[in-house]
């Protein structure tokens, strides 16, 4: 299965329950592939009590209330949820999210090289991807993002900057991100963007929420 697309059939989830307190499940998975079809399960199918699901790289955490939903409850839904033919599930479609990007990184002309590519070639590629919000971590606003289009598995920098100015788009691993704060970081920087990731004010905060999709488009 392409991670960007969680309604294709995967290999079969085996989900391993690890402890999590008593109101929350914490569910780990072989795969990026896995977690996305089962969080795709889950929200197709979520019933009342549950709380929150969040996604991540190798798990899914389900909090509930346990008023309404129990955990041994939360649990056999889990197991259904794991059983049921990922292709069978209808992920919501949604409009992109556009983010207008500079292409002026201090690590673009260097990674294409590395990857056997002209610069040119590589804002190319990158424009031309759908991504997907798999999961969201690091800090507030930080959506890790896949795609089906992007074949690349681009090396972290040897050496972290202490400094990654806000806005920044990078690329590391399998993923692609946008830096929603000054921070430090080890991703390779092929551009900027003024977007504002995250904003206290509005609902949801994150502008890039784990299902949705992002589009890149170059702007002077």
């Amino acid at each position: 299965m392409s991670p960007a697309d969680a309604s294709t059939r995967v290999a079969p989830i085996v989900p391993r329950f690890l402890p999590m307190g008593d109101r929350a499940l914490l569910i780990e998975l072989d795969s990026l592939d896995a977690v996305l079809a089962l969080h795709a399960a889950l929200q197709h199918g979520r019933p009342s009590g549950v709380i929150d699901l969040v996604p991540a790289a190798r798990t899914v955490l389900v909090t509930v209330d346990p008023a309404q939903l129990s955990l041994s409850e939360a649990r056999r839904w889990v197991d259904r949820a794991a059983e049921a033919p990922p292709a069978d599930v209808a992920v919501e479609r949604t409009e992109p999210v556009v983010i207008p990007v500079r292409y002026d990184g201090p690590d673009l002309v260097s990674l294409a090289a590395v990857l056997g590519l002209q610069p040119a070639e590589l804002v190319a590629r990158h424009q031309a991807a759908t991504w997907r919000v798999a999961f969201s971590g690091f800090a507030p606003g930080f959506g890790y993002l896949v795609s089906a289009d992007w074949p690349h598995d681009v090396p972290r920098l040897a050496s972290p900057r202490t400094r990654v100015p806000a806005g920044s788009v990078g690329l590391a691993g399998e993923f692609g991100g946008i830096y929603p704060r000054s921070s430090p970081g080890g991703w390779q920087l092929i551009g900027t963007t003024e977007t504002v990731l995250w904003d206290t004010a509005a609902a949801p905060p994150a502008l890039l929420v784990p299902g949705g999709t992002v589009r890149f488009e170059a702007v002077p």
